[in-house]
């Protein structure tokens, strides 16, 4: 399982250990009855419409078997796309490609450390370039590890918001009119599950062009075949600036998926991203 789902699954724990879940699925139980009155009022008002009465009727009884295994339905679902998602990742033999590139950058600083420091003074003295690059690998060093930290809050944050508000949102499903914003949340809910489906296909795409892990970029020589002849701390710094990129733009990513705009989005961020054709 990703870091990021692990956290996630703690968020839940911690929000059902308050009973804050039981009381608001009570409450969703009693929004979801009026609901369902409501629409046979309207069913009548509108001539006695049987089938939208029949229509109204199933959705209730859904519901009302979802809210009473609330917990456990929503657990399922999450799991189901992080089964897909761990599938995709570790038939590539991914794993969990970020968290991992991160230790490994630890692990790299601890044994070069002294090394690449007094290289990042020397090249501070030597020239302009020298200075550049010393300042892209201090800003790469910074940026992954604030950047993947913030994906995973927010994947924490965004799934606990589903979570709590799912019920309330849920129990207007039955009534016409107001079952646009249960579809909206369900839009939403697919989105959120997306993110994990979208950062394992990154994953498998590092693999793909040999950089899902710190060895292979340095034995490479390049960072996806550009950069070529880059010092180690420079390659290191700009993988990570570009991993960066890419779990930013995970949540955006999973949003156009699921909306059904993923190829002009791509195009898009294609077109962002400069690609320089030679290095140095």
């Amino acid at each position: 399982m990703f870091y990021f789902q692990t956290m996630f699954l703690q968020a839940l724990n911690s929000i059902d250990s308050f009973s804050i879940t039981s009381g608001i699925v009570g409450i969703a139980e009693t929004i979801l009855l009026l609901s369902f009155l409501y629409s046979a009022y309207q069913s009548f008002a509108m001539g006695g419409d049987v089938r939208a009465l029949a229509v109204s009727g199933a959705k209730y009884l859904a519901l009302g078997l979802v809210f009473a295994g609330y917990g456990t339905v929503f657990r399922d679902v999450n799991s189901a796309f992080n089964s897909v998602a761990m599938s995709i990742s570790n038939s590539v033999g991914a794993g969990d490609l970020f968290s991992n590139w991160m230790t490994q950058l630890g692990q790299y600083w601890s044994t070069n450390g002294n090394q690449s420091l007094w290289s990042l003074i020397g090249g501070l003295a030597a020239s302009l370039s020298g200075f550049l690059d010393a300042l892209l690998i201090i800003v790469a060093y910074i940026l992954f590890p604030i950047t993947y930290a913030l994906f995973a809050l927010f994947y924490s944050l965004y799934g606990s918001i589903l979570y709590v508000t799912g019920p309330f949102v849920l129990a207007l499903l039955p009534a016409y009119g107001m079952g646009q914003l249960a579809r909206t949340y369900l839009i939403n809910l697919l989105i959120f599950q997306a993110w994990g489906l979208v950062y394992a296909i990154i994953g498998a795409l590092t693999v793909a062009i040999n950089m899902n892990s710190v060895q292979a970029v340095l034995n490479s020589g390049g960072v996806g075949g550009f950069f070529q002849n880059a010092s180690a701390d420079l390659l290191l710094a700009l993988a990570s600036i570009l991993f960066s990129i890419a779990i930013a733009f995970i949540p955006y990513l999973a949003s156009r998926m699921v909306r059904g705009d993923i190829g002009t989005t791509a195009i898009m961020v294609v077109k962002s991203l400069p690609i320089p054709t030679k290095w140095g």
